[in-house]
């Protein structure tokens, strides 16, 4: 078992079994894991942090109408399938990585409102960007949850399969 399927179990293990699971009691009964693409090595990148472009604070509203501050660090450029790709990355609240992004598949393969990442910062001014983490927001399992929405530059044309796919509820 590789490191992710690892890491895959133990957050299936989560979403099951703990407190405070996004999905509710009627959700974990039937649940049976989440939905992920298989491993890309290839989406896995360690990128530049280039200057970041306009704004240094971006407004993002949340699923339930309510809206936050991030500051932005820097741009991320790279390649998916031949096709050049860029995206902003965000500090959080505590200070961490933040990158929020919609990829093509969104609304059909993948959460509509887009999937998150915690980029890990390197030495030079570099980033972690592993995309076979990246994952969906608690809206995505439950309305009761607040997420802040994928900015519109963060809204990609190429399809990032990788990471968490879309949930589908098991049938009763």
């Amino acid at each position: 078992m590789s490191e992710l399927d690892t890491f895959r179990a133990a957050k299936d293990r989560f979403f099951k079994e703990h407190p405070e699971s996004p999905l509710t009691a009627e959700q974990r009964d039937g649940f049976t894991g989440l939905r992920y693409f298989p491993e890309n090595p290839a989406l896995r990148l360690t990128l530049p942090v280039e200057p970041a472009e306009g704004e240094p604070t971006l407004v993002m509203q949340t699923s339930t109408g309510e809206s936050y501050s991030y500051e932005r660090v820097g741009q991320l450029r790279f390649t998916v399938d031949g096709q050049e790709a860029a995206l902003t990355l965000f500090a959080d609240e505590a200070g961490g990585l933040f990158l929020p992004f919609a990829d093509a598949l969104a609304g059909s393969e993948t959460y509509g409102a887009g999937r998150y990442l915690e980029p890990q910062p390197l030495e030079g001014g570099r980033a972690l960007i592993d995309f076979n983490l990246a994952y969906n927001p608690y809206c995505a399992y439950n309305d009761d949850w607040s997420c802040p929405l994928t900015p519109f530059e963060n809204r990609l044309r190429v399809a990032i399969r990788a990471g968490e796919r879309l949930y589908n509820e098991p049938v009763a």
